[in-house]
This record gives C-alpha cells, structure tokens and sequence, in this order.
C-alpha cells in the first residue's frame, strides 16, 4: 500500500523517490520489451512495456507501425491533439506550431520573469519556512498557462483541483471521468467567448488567423491539454527538480552563481529534465500491423506503453546515467517524447524552468529542506509524477 493507503501503483508509473522503481530496472536490464496484465491510464489489459531508450525512440518515432488512435481509448478520451493521427494530427500541428516557437516563447520570457518575481516577493514577505509546492511550484505554471489562453486567474484554483483528480490514479474512474468532463465544458464556455470576441491570447489568434482551419471541438481539445499538462507538468517539475538540487548543495552553488547567459543554465534544465522526468509514460500506441521490437513480435492491434524515467536513465546513452550532473553534455533525453507527437510546449517549459529555478536560488541563497529528503510525500500514484508539498526553509 501507498503513502494513502492506495493500492500499490502500476508498474507503469513505479518510482523509488527520485528514481525509476526496481521492477523497470530489471525490465530494462533483463526483458527490456516485456508483457505485462496491468493498468494504465484509464484501464486495465494486456500491454507490451517498452524500457531500453533505443526502443522507445523507434516506437515514438515510427507512426506508420504504432498508432496513437484507440478505439477503447476513443470512448474514454475526448478527440484532441494528443489523440490523433495524421493527416488530424499533422493539420493541427501545424496550426499550433507557430505559437510554439523559440522566437514566440522568447516573447513571454518577460512576463514568465514577472511571474517568477512576484512570487518569491510574495514568499519573502509571507517569510519561513514555506511550501514551495503551494507558494511556487504550482502557481508559477498555472499564471503562465492562464497568459498564454486567457483564462481568468481567478478560475486557477478550479482548474488545478480539476487536473490533480483527473490524474490521480487512486480515484475510482468515474471520479477521474467527472473531472475531466467538467474541464472539457470549461474550456468549452471559454472557446464560445473567444469565438464571439477573438482577442490577443493563443485561442483568440488561432480563431481570428486559422477560423476555417480548427473547429471549436479541436479548440477545446488544444486548450485543455495546454492547460491540464502545460502547468502540472512543469510544476512537478519544479518541485522535483528544486529537491534533486537541495540535495546536491555543490550543483544547487554552482547553478545558483551561474550569470543569466551561462550555458549552464540551459545544460542543467536539460539535465534535470533527463533525470526526473515527471510525465511516466508516452500516451500508448497501437499496433497498425504485425511487427517487432528488438526482435519480440508484437501483434497488430497489440497496445505498446513506453516507459520514459527508465528509458532517460539507458546506460547505453553513456556512463552515470543514474546520477544528476548540470555540466554533463545534454543527452537526447525523451521526456518531451519523440517523433510527431513531440510535446509542443516543450521550448516554453524549458523557458519557464531556466528562469525559475536560478531565480529561485538566487532569491534564497539558504534555501533547504525543513527535514529528511525520504519524509516527503510523493504523488506515486499519479499520471504526472512530483510531490504533495515539498517544506522548505532559508
């Protein structure tokens, strides 16, 4: 049983803290493509677990043989980016993918600093010790995404309790089903009005430059994503990585002194990324035909689940892949995924962690842990990994 009293997690999202669990690292080492009866996402069945990088990058990046489409998952999932093959899925892309560039987050830097700004002013004044989940970690994301889309701020809370039932594993599936519902007719309402008054933000642009292009139901699907995986995914983030840094004083000092322009920055974001990847799994692929992986046949209409933490730590990708190191050359990790279905926000994520997390330590040159790493609460069941609340003091 979980720190909840929830029954243990699927093998899929297994964790030993900051680390994958010991059940994916005998998979990689001994049957790196392994059949497992398990439960993943929103059901229970038969799956092919992939773990060895290599493998996972092949199945991420070969759409003609693995297909994201689902029937099953069809009637669970409503129709939306993530879900769709091409050509859906490479029209919506390219819709989307102008939003997403290096130059137009580079635009939002300004106001991702703002953000960041406003709430370590906000915790300094509050004083020690403090939450960083709850003072921090998950406003920071959550104000970005509400810029990004236009969504009222002061609707932040309804979402964030929203998206943290509909990804936590241990709820009974209806419970998870209800949330996401009522995010989807969230979403819903806000296209309408955009569609009524298009203005600055993202859905507003791509309603007035793409109106023929998208339909409001492709609208609700891009908005909800953005918001439910752009914050949660890079609050987690946060909140891991601030750990993996606390725990490790010499690369929290050297990271800590780094100028605003030191390549160190951008090295140990992609580190961090490589190392803790929060996002357990790609979204399962189906087999189009009869195929193999790594020499195993898998059948047509066989589901593939590919397991990313363990995948980022492939000692085929070099030496010490187990260990943290912000200097190392940056390994081309998959916690973004791979292929097409790359996540689109992974630029705007990566701006929002090179910013907050030296500011960060920079503001609280004491920062640390209020008590034991092993004591903290983690959210081991879970679709996004991270933690509960992570107590610290400066």
């Amino acid at each position: 049983m979980t720190e909840q009293g929830t029954p243990l997690t699927s093998v899929f999202y297994r964790r030993d803290g900051l680390d994958p669990g010991a059940e994916l690292r005998d998979a990689q080492r001994e049957e790196p493509v392994r059949r497992v009866q398990d439960f993943w996402l929103y059901t229970t069945g038969e799956y092919w677990l992939v773990t060895r990088h290599a493998d996972v990058r092949r199945v991420l990046a070969d759409s003609e043989t693995f297909a994201m489409h689902d029937p099953a998952r069809s009637r669970i999932l409503p129709p939306e980016l993530l879900n769709a093959d091409a050509p859906e899925h490479t029209r919506l892309r390219h819709v989307l993918a102008p939003e997403f560039t290096v130059k137009r987050v580079r635009g939002l830097e300004p106001m991702i600093t703002a953000a960041v700004d406003g709430l370590l002013d906000g915790m300094e004044s509050t004083g020690s010790p403090a939450d960083l989940m709850s003072a921090f970690a998950l406003p920071l994301p959550a104000m970005v995404m509400c810029d990004l889309l236009g969504v009222p701020v002061e609707d932040r809370e309804d979402f964030q309790r929203r998206a943290r039932i509909s990804l936590d594993l241990s709820l009974p599936m209806e419970q998870r089903l209800a949330a996401n519902q009522q995010s989807h007719d969230y979403m819903a309402v806000l296209v309408e009005g955009k569609r009524r008054e298009p203005d600055e933000r993202l859905i507003g642009r791509l309603i007035r430059e793409h109106d023929d292009a998208v339909s409001d139901d492709e609208l609700v699907g891009v908005a909800d994503i953005l918001l439910l995986a752009g914050h949660e995914t890079v609050s987690n983030m946060i909140g891991l990585a601030t750990l993996a840094l606390l725990t490790r004083p010499e690369q929290a000092a050297r990271l800590r002194a780094a100028a605003p322009d030191d390549p160190v920055i951008g090295t140990a974001v992609e580190e961090l990324l490589r190392h803790l990847a929060v996002s357990s799994t790609a979204l399962a692929r189906t087999a189009r035909r009869d195929t193999d992986i790594a020499g195993v046949a898998v059948k047509a209409g066989d589901q593939v689940v590919c397991q990313l933490p363990v995948a980022n730590r492939d000692p085929a990708l070099g030496v010490g892949m187990d260990d943290l190191d912000i200097g190392r050359e940056p390994v081309s990790h998959l916690t973004f995924g791979h292929g097409a279905h790359r996540c689109l926000g992974a630029s705007l994520a990566q701006a929002e962690l090179r910013i907050a997390l030296p500011a960060l330590l920079r503001r609280f040159p004491l920062l640390a842990l209020t008590g034991p790493p092993e004591d903290l609460p983690y959210r081991h069941n879970h679709e996004v990994y991270g933690l509960y609340s992570l107590p610290v003091t400066w």
